[in-house]
């Protein structure tokens, strides 16, 4: 059956994400066996890619035999890691995504103003963790409830996880403004993902069924679905097509398909060619 399927115009790895692999392929054409201190990027698929090629997944630098050059993914890394790895005379090879970078420097400059730094971002994510360590003492706040129960602050200055909802970094916002007179935010969500949101937003309206294609361990793509489902409670996400059922499309003439920011571009190909099989 041949339906309406409508693509995201941002779908497939952003630029911090291609970027990151690139890097990775290149050193392991380069060196043959790299290290990955942790996951480069959260989609399995990518990660298996990379290992056969060479790239290794170590949680540690401790297991990092001496001589193997390490990546220093694309999230970010504490200062206490790279003075580690310099201390070992491992060849560091830095996958940051340049946006995560501004956001550090933005955290630090905020500090230097004397303000009591707040994260808007998901508690225990690598990303956030990593802008965390940039400073001496953050708050990580990720709902409007959570920032209720701060104190009230002589200055506050807040920056974003870079993959948040502006809606739920509005809502934040609007309790922090009563918790100081001071406060300074550093909008720091980047581009492609406002543009993926904005997109989400507008084919979960338009379409009865929408897809999100991305690993569940990818909060940039769970947020998506989350975003998709607030409006279309006939959102899935799926890691590829072999997770697609038929019963979602019965029935159903028009389909809206969208990716995390982490997913590899060459999987909506097939998911758009299966969802077109379905009777």
């Amino acid at each position: 059956m041949k339906r309406q399927i409508t693509i995201s115009m941002n779908i497939g790895f952003c630029s911090g994400v291609r970027r990151a692999i690139e890097k990775a392929q290149t050193a392991a054409a380069q060196f043959g066996k790299v290290a990955m201190l942790g996951e480069i990027v959260h989609n399995e698929k990518v990660v298996q890619q990379l290992e056969e090629k060479g790239v290794h997944v170590y949680r540690s630098l401790a297991k990092i035999e001496k001589g193997t050059p390490v990546i220093f993914r694309s999230h970010g890394t504490p200062p206490a890691v790279w003075k580690e790895a310099r201390r070992r005379d491992l060849t560091i090879i830095d996958a940051t995504c340049p946006l995560v970078k501004k956001i550090h420097d933005a955290v630090r400059e905020l500090e230097n103003e004397g303000r009591q730094i707040v994260i808007i971002g998901d508690h225990n994510h690598e990303e956030v963790e990593g802008i965390a360590s940039q400073v001496r003492a953050a708050k990580v706040i990720a709902s409007a409830d959570e920032a209720k129960s701060m104190p009230m602050t002589s200055k506050i200055g807040v920056v974003i996880q870079s993959t948040q909802d502006i809606f739920n970094v509005k809502e934040i916002v609007a309790v922090l403004l009563t918790k100081t007179n001071d406060l300074h935010v550093v909008n720091t969500i980047c581009k492609p993902t406002r543009e993926r949101q904005e997109q989400i937003r507008r084919l979960a309206s338009e379409n009865e069924v929408m897809i999100i294609i991305g690993s569940t361990s990818s909060a940039n793509t769970n947020r998506l679905t989350t975003l998709a489902r607030a409006i279309n409670p006939n959102t899935y996400q799926i890691a590829d097509s072999t997770e697609l059922q038929a019963e979602w499309f019965k029935n159903v003439q028009t389909v809206g398909v969208s990716t995390g920011a982490s997913t590899p571009d060459e999987l909506v190909e097939a998911v758009v060619e299966k969802i077109n099989e379905f009777p």
